[in-house]
Parts: structure tokens; C-alpha cells; sequence
């Protein structure tokens, strides 16, 4: 199989990116933007990703298809493609970007494979192309990798992980369990903190003895906002991970909880291009306080 043409669903920060290095590598990019936001339309079009009418003419049109949209979305975007392939008679290669756990990649396999198309299971870590560094890792596994290998070193790095389905998104959830753990954690302890009224205090303190995780804090603290709508079900994704690993899963529990809390600001309706990058680690945290036991992330 040759690819020529690359579905991409949805077009956020990350699936613009992948669509728009595809583009210049000489694939035909496509995207379906039905009920999607002024945000998305706009990234695809920045991307120069064109926007076919329905799903059914994306999957008819393409050879492999991407999903890469946030977690909660990706368990009935499977059921959309699968009966996109049935009505249309397509078999497209699926694959299954998303940060969600290997009992959820699995059955929505099982869902795609019944109704006729192949599918391969795929954990993207790194930032999106474009940026500074190295270009994101596509960790794939599944019986069929050759697809997928095409778009290798086209703004994307695949990673083989053999032919069992589970394997690549096990490898995301672990990734993101550190890093995201990590994040919200430090997120956790500066609003606890600013709500004892002692930023002052502990900053002082870890800027002489934990200087490499203050500076850590104030650097990602003030960003997380801008993606905690989408991680919330990621968090729990990852809390299904652990627990099927016979490892607790209220770690990521809480890391949910955070989420939750900076969803509920203000913050949370900035972009990449809106953020305000002069905000302090003090100022976020003096209105994540202010949200505090209010909307989603009350205690129970």
C-alpha cells in the first residue's frame, strides 16, 4: 500500500502541525471540520489542510486516517469512522492517536475491524512539528505497521512496538502519567500554598534547595490551563491504565481533580496564541484559589 492521502481528525494544536508537515513532505491532507470551532477552521487553514463535506468522502478519499483528538472524543469518533466505512465500502488504515488507555484502544479496534478497515494503536509524545526540538515519537503497534511507516521522518518519528494492539498506548500512558503527574503536582502544592498564605515563604525555600522543580513550577504552572479541558478525560484514561496494571489509580485521580480546578478558570479560554506569557506563577495561583471548592472540582 502507498500513501497518498492523510485524513486527519481533529485539527487542534497537534493535528494541524502533523497535517501541515505532511502537506510539505507531498501528501494530500485532508480534514471533515462538521460541528468542529472556529478555532479548528482556522488552524486548517493556516495548515492549508482542505475540508472535504462529511465523513464518508474523508474516509472514500483517504488511505489512512489519523485520530488525534482529545481523549473523551475518541471512543465515538471510532463508531463515526466505522460507520463512515460501512456505508462508503473504504478501508482506509485507522489509527488511533489519542491518549487513552489499551482497554479503550482495544475496543475501539474491534469496532473498526468489524466493520472492515484495519487498525493500528499509536501514542504520540514529543511537541507538535514545527517547534524546537526533536519532531514527535508516533509509538505504533498493531498487526499492520506498514502504513503508519510511510510517514516516517515526514515531521514525525514512528516507533515500532510489534503487532499487539495496547502496547503504544501503554507506553503514552505511562510517559503522560509522569509528566502530567508531575505538573499537576506541583500545581497542587503552589495553590495549597497561596490558599495557607505562605507563597512567599515556600518559594524562598525551594528557589534555595529545589531550585530545578521551583523553576519547573513557575514555568508550567501558569500554562496548564490552556490544556486542561482536554486532559481531564486523559487523566483518567491514564487512572484506568495504572488500576488495569494492579497499580493505584488515585494518583491520576487527583491529577483529574486539578484539572478540573483550572478548567473552571478563566485562564482555561486562552489559546496557544492567546496566552498571556507575562502572567506569574503568583497571579495564577491567586485565582486558582478563587476557584477552590467551586464548579466541578468541589470535594465530594
Amino acid at each position: 500500500m502507498t500513501i497518498k492521502t492523510v485524513a486527519i481528525m481533529g485539527i487542534g494544536d497537534m493535528g494541524h502541525a502533523v497535517g501541515q508537515a505532511l502537506r510539505e513532505s507531498g501528501f494530500s491532507v485532508i480534514t471533515c471540520l462538521n460541528g468542529r470551532s472556529e478555532h479548528s477552521r482556522n488552524l486548517a487553514k493556516l495548515a492549508g489542510i482542505p475540508d472535504v463535506a462529511n465523513l464518508d468522502l474523508m474516509v472514500a478519499d483517504a488511505d489512512i486516517v489519523l485520530s488525534i483528538m482529545p481523549p473523551s472524543a475518541a471512543e465515538d469518533f471510532g463508531h463515526d469512522i466505522a460507520a463512515a466505512v460501512k456505508s462508503t465500502g473504504s478501508s482506509p488504515m485507522f489509527v488511533e492517536c489519542n491518549a487513552i488507555a489499551p482497554v479503550t484502544t482495544r475496543r475501539i479496534e474491534s469496532v473498526i475491524t468489524a466493520a472492515g478497515a484495519s487498525y493500528t494503536d499509536a501514542g504520540i509524545i514529543g511537541s507538535a512539528p514545527g517547534r524546537p526540538g526533536s519532531p514527535p515519537r508516533f509509538y505504533a503497534s498493531g498487526p499492520d505497521l506498514g502504513p503508519i511507516s510511510e510517514l516516517d521522518g515526514k515531521g514525525i518519528k514512528v516507533m515500532p512496538m510489534g503487532d499487539e494492539v495496547g502496547r503504544a498506548s501503554s507506553i503514552k500512558m505511562c510517559y503522560a502519567g509522569l509528566t502530567k503527574g508531575t505538573t499537576t503536582l506541583l500545581t497542587a502544592v503552589a495553590t495549597a500554598a497561596e490558599s495557607l498564605g505562605i507563597t512567599d515563604e515556600l518559594g524562598a525555600e525551594l528557589a534555595s534547595s529545589q531550585s530545578a522543580a521551583y523553576e519547573g513550577m513557575k514555568r508550567a504552572v501558569p500554562r496548564l490551563p490552556l490544556d486542561a479541558g482536554r486532559w481531564i478525560g486523559e487523566m483518567e484514561e491514564i487512572a484506568a491504565t495504572f488500576a488495569s496494571a494492579g497499580v493505584t489509580d488515585k494518583f491520576h485521580q487527583a491529577a483529574r481533580d486539578i484539572f478540573l480546578l483550572l478548567d473552571d478558570t478563566p485562564f482555561a479560554n486562552e489559546t496557544r496564541q492567546t496566552f498571556d506569557s507575562t502572567r506569574t506563577l503568583e497571579e495564577s495561583v491567586k485565582v486558582y484559589v478563587e476557584h477552590l471548592g467551586s464548579g466541578r472540582n468541589a470535594a465530594d
